[in-house]
């Protein structure tokens, strides 16, 4: 799996970068076949959430895509990555059943 880290508008540290990028591999637990991954980091003007993730999956035939915001990156991507894993376990059901 291919994985791009792109940070607008801030410059990440290197633990959030590592720790964006572990997570995202463990979605290679639920389908093996992904082509890549790009996350995008980015703050929001709410006061409520102002940190936001974006995750793009590509897997064959389909793009996945997630958005979700946070009082932290590291529970924006955790949410996100829960929200992909099961997106994947429903992408991987309809690819074995048809």
């Amino acid at each position: 799996m291919k994985t791009t880290f792109t940070a607008r508008h801030f410059e990440p540290s290197a633990q959030l970068q590592t720790h964006c990028e572990e997570s995202a591999k463990k979605l290679l637990n639920f389908f093996d076949r992904i082509i890549s991954c790009d996350i995008v980091l980015e703050p929001t003007p709410s006061d409520k959430t102002p940190q936001k993730v974006e995750i793009i999956l590509k897997v064959p035939r389909k793009t996945l895509k997630v958005s979700e915001a946070s009082l932290t990156y590291e529970q924006a991507i955790h949410d996100a990555v829960a929200n992909l894993s099961r997106q994947l376990k429903r992408y991987k059901q309809k690819m074995t059943t048809h």
